[in-house]
């Protein structure tokens, strides 16, 4: 996991900066398929995202 940063985004077609986190994840392939991890980590970012989503 990185830093917040403050980075250049597309939003409504239009650059905006927004605070940005890195993220991510090394797994070894001969234990874990790498798209069972790559939708961890798309499940991690909506939950850092939206943290509230956790209490439904």
């Amino acid at each position: 996991m990185g830093r917040v940063t403050d980075r250049v985004v597309a939003e409504g077609g239009q650059p905006v900066v927004r605070p940005t986190l890195s993220l991510g994840l090394s797994c070894d392939h001969r234990a874990l398929d790498g798209a069972r991890a790559a939708r961890f980590l798309e499940t991690l970012a909506a939950w850092v995202e939206e943290p509230l989503a956790l209490l439904d």
